[in-house]
């Protein structure tokens, strides 16, 4: 459904700066998948799903989105995709229903069509109650399903979600991804979403790819990221202060751990599999005559994968003034 290869865009800023915000980005989404790409602000996400969407065109590279190619036939492009930018995409004054008959109309579909399919977006959307209701009156939850709903109304085969629950409250999310998750399922949609709640990006998506400074530094399923990249968090405490250095010796040998830390009387080490290393480290501890009075076991996050890729937070939300840059740039050329 996606295949990009080397694709790369330059935003100049002024008369003389020039931002590079997608550095060669070489991405591939097979038929079906649901693939989350994840960043913090100003990695390149969004500019990268604009290209993908026809809404900015690439400075480099090559990108076929739906089986046309962006820059030959964006129109196709268009025809064949489904988006829910970050903003709403309604009218405000618009009833529910019409702006769904009215976007099918846009794509081409006949007038009884367009209400045919409205209606089946509706119910499964659980939006039917509020066909009637003008857009402004709805809530959060409910514009961004509506926004769901026109993304889908002329049948695409594959659907971007840009950051589609950002400011929704957690029950309102879970509901929404209840939905997605539905209507994938019954429509066999592929869907490309960019999101900052690494909880989302680990319960639905079946590849997770990281991107910062416009560059793919990782590729693969969440569980083999958090384990390859992350591992598991083994943390220890000793009876005697004195005896935590010949524990860290322990755990090193015993657990083949790496990142061993050393405080007070606790050791801390990243692991593949807790649960085992901890009863191989139990076991050699007492064989060495040191008393563990504490074991637990955490396993790793997406944010845990981030940090060891790049040192740093995915969950930080301050920008630097070279990441708003590249968001304003973005959002200009938009």
């Amino acid at each position: 459904m996606i295949r990009t290869r080397g694709l790369t865009k330059d935003f100049v800023v002024g008369r003389t700066r020039t931002v590079h915000a997608v550095r060669g980005i070489d991405l591939d989404v097979g038929a079906g998948e649901l693939v989350a790409v994840l960043g913090p602000n100003g990695a390149g996400k969004t500019t990268t799903m604009r290209m993908l969407t026809t809404l900015v065109r690439p400075t480099a590279g090559t990108a076929t989105v739906a089986g046309a190619d962006v820059l030959a036939d964006p129109a196709a492009v268009r025809r064949r995709i489904g988006y829910v930018g970050q903003g709403n995409g309604a009218g405000r004054s618009q009833h529910v229903v019409d702006e769904l008959v009215l976007h099918g109309r846009v794509h081409g579909l006949s007038a009884r069509t367009a209400r045919r399919r409205a209606d089946e977006l509706l119910d499964a959307l659980d939006l039917t109650d509020l066909a009637h209701r003008k857009v402004q009156s709805l809530s959060g939850g409910q514009r961004r399903r509506a926004d769901v709903a026109l993304g889908l109304v002329h049948g695409p085969r594959l659907l971007f979600l840009d950051e589609p629950s950002t400011g929704l409250d957690p029950q309102t999310r879970a509901h929404l991804w209840e939905h997605v998750g539905r209507l994938r399922a019954e429509q066999d949609v592929t869907i490309v979403l960019t999101t900052h709640y690494l909880d989302e990006a680990d319960s639905f998506a079946e590849r997770v790819v990281v991107v910062d400074h416009g560059r793919v530094i990782a590729d693969d399923t969440a569980d083999a990221l958090k384990r390859d990249l992350a591992g598991d968090r083994l943390a220890l405490a000793v009876a005697r202060t004195a005896d935590a250095a010949a524990l860290a010796q322990v755990v090193g040998r015993a657990a083949g751990a790496r990142e061993v830390e050393v405080e007070g009387p606790r050791v801390t080490a990243r692991v593949a599999d807790a649960a085992s290393a901890a009863a191989q480290v139990v076991r050699a501890a007492v064989a060495a005559g040191v008393d563990v009075t504490e074991v637990r076991t955490q396993r790793p996050t997406l944010d845990d994968v981030f940090l060891a890729l790049t040192g740093r937070s995915l969950r930080e939300t301050a920008t630097t003034t070279e990441d708003r840059a590249d968001d304003s740039a973005g959002k200009d050329a938009a």
